[in-house]
This record gives structure tokens, C-alpha cells and sequence, in this order.
């Protein structure tokens, strides 16, 4: 059930492309949880469901703090220290920024459901609706999440700022990740860190 591409199309040295990746992730292993949930409805977990949620489940675990602050740390604080950025770009970042905080509350819902079935083997007819419905606005929510990040501002952060600007958003996500940058094996990953 669980088909996901484990080298993204960019790496470090790419950022603002790695992190368009991630979203990729993110939209494949949301689908992925919304497809155990709604063929399963809150009974019991065959094995590639219990594993497909159990794999989905740690991504947002591990990945959702890496990408918030990627964003939040490294790119947005380059963004706003270009002079003269304009208004619409700044509501934009304030936008995504407030967004992060509300996936954040969504995923810790869709988090407590999830563990929940997982060690019950199990959920209530009304818990199950209720994580499929969170599952379902997420996924809404994403696609204008992301859309805006891919199409707007992304773009927008590569032509505004300076090449060793860019590096260093990638060498801070590598660092994040627990990956030397410089490394010429370095892996290629957007969510996962290094032992």
C-alpha cells in the first residue's frame, strides 16, 4: 500500500525545490491515511493498513517540526531582511506561518485518533468519522497551504534572494537533519534525520 519515492527530485544544495518535494510527501502520505481510513472505517487494521498508518502517523511526527522550521527559521527571516519586501509577501509569510500552527492542531488530532486504533486494534464508529473528517480538511487545507508556498512564494525566493542566502537555508536543513552538507554521500531526504 505504501509506495513513496525515498529520494526527492532535489537535495541541500537545491532548497527551496527539496522543500517543494516535501510537500510531495506530504500530500502521499496524507492520501495514504485518508485511504486506510476510509477502507477500514475504525475496524480492524489488516497489516499494510496498520503498517501504511503506523509509517504515516511518524512522517507527521518527525516531519512536520523539520518543515516548519525550514520554513520559519531559514527562509522567512532571509525573506524579510531583503529591503523594501513587499506587503503582499509579508501577509503571505504571516499567512503560512499561522497555517503551520493550525496543521499543527489538526495533526495532533489526526495523531491522538490514529494512536489510539493502532493500540486498541480498533476506534468507535464517531472517532473514526471524526478522523476521516480531520483527514479530509487537511488534505483541503494543504492544497492551498502548499499551493501558495510552491507556486508564490517559493518562486519568489529564488529570484529575490542572493545564491549564499539560498545555501544557507540548505546547509541549516541539512544541519537539522543531523546531515553534513559538504559531505559528498550525504543522503538525499527531506524529513528524516541521520543516526
Amino acid at each position: 500500500m505504501l509506495t513513496i519515492n525515498t529520494k526527492p527530485d532535489h537535495d541541500f544544495d537545491e532548497p527551496l525545490g527539496l522543500m517543494s518535494d516535501c510537500h510531495r510527501r506530504v500530500e502521499t502520505f496524507l492520501d495514504h491515511l485518508i485511504l486506510v481510513a476510509e477502507k477500514v472505517r475504525g475496524g480492524e487494521l489488516p497489516p499494510d493498513a496498520r503498517h501504511a498508518l503506523e509509517t504515516a502517523l511518524r512522517y507527521f511526527q518527525q516531519a512536520a517540526p523539520l518543515r516548519t522550521a525550514d520554513e520559519e527559521a531559514s527562509l522567512f527571516p532571509r525573506l524579510r531582511a531583503v529591503g523594501a519586501i513587499p506587503t503582499d509577501v509579508l501577509a503571505a509569510m504571516k499567512r503560512l506561518e499561522s497555517d503551520h500552527d493550525t496543521a499543527d492542531v489538526a495533526h495532533a488530532e489526526v495523531d491522538e485518533l490514529g494512536l489510539c486504533w493502532l493500540n486498541e486494534g480498533a476506534l468507535p464508529a464517531a472517532e473514526a468519522e471524526r478522523l476521516l473528517l480531520r483527514l479530509r480538511e487537511l488534505r483541503a487545507f494543504y492544497a492551498e497551504h502548499i499551493s501558495l508556498e510552491d507556486n508564490y512564494l517559493f518562486p519568489l525566493a529564488g529570484q529575490t534572494l542572493p545564491a549564499e542566502e539560498i545555501e544557507a537555508v540548505g546547509r541549516e536543513m541539512a544541519t537539522r537533519r543531523g546531515i553534513d552538507f559538504d559531505a559528498p554521500n550525504r543522503l538525499n531526504r527531506c524529513a528524516s534525520r541521520r543516526a
